[in-house]
């Protein structure tokens, strides 16, 4: 069985690469830092205005609502709710508590719609 994670892995990728792929080195500071007693060097960060909107941005995709019915009540949730019941889901198969868990992954084109 493959981490819980993997499942969602692909959504934040694909996430990732296209918020970098809008990125320029002027988006970037470098800071001069210790790495150990004797040697130091330099790292590259995103920049404080470029890291706040990653953060919004991010955030935005898991409030995103997507069309796949809650376990309870409602046709439409948000992202973050799905990995929760997922989570729910796996759990309840683990205990014997259901005969199987078959995992209701969005596509990302769900997401970029809502």
């Amino acid at each position: 069985m493959c981490d819980f994670l993997e499942l969602y892995r692909y959504l934040i990728d694909d996430f990732v690469i296209e918020f970098g792929r809008r990125l320029k080195p002027k988006d970037f500071i470098v800071k001069q830092e210790d790495f150990s007693k004797h040697r130091k060097g330099k790292r590259q960060f995103l920049n404080a205005k470029d890291t706040i909107n990653f953060t919004k941005r991010l955030n935005s995709l898991f409030e995103s609502v997507i069309d796949i019915r809650r376990i309870m009540h409602g046709k439409r949730q948000e992202f973050e709710t799905l990995i929760c019941e997922e989570a729910l889901l796996l759990a309840k198969y683990l205990r014997n508590e259901r005969k199987e868990w078959i995992p209701r992954i969005p596509c990302i084109a769900w997401l970029m719609k809502s």
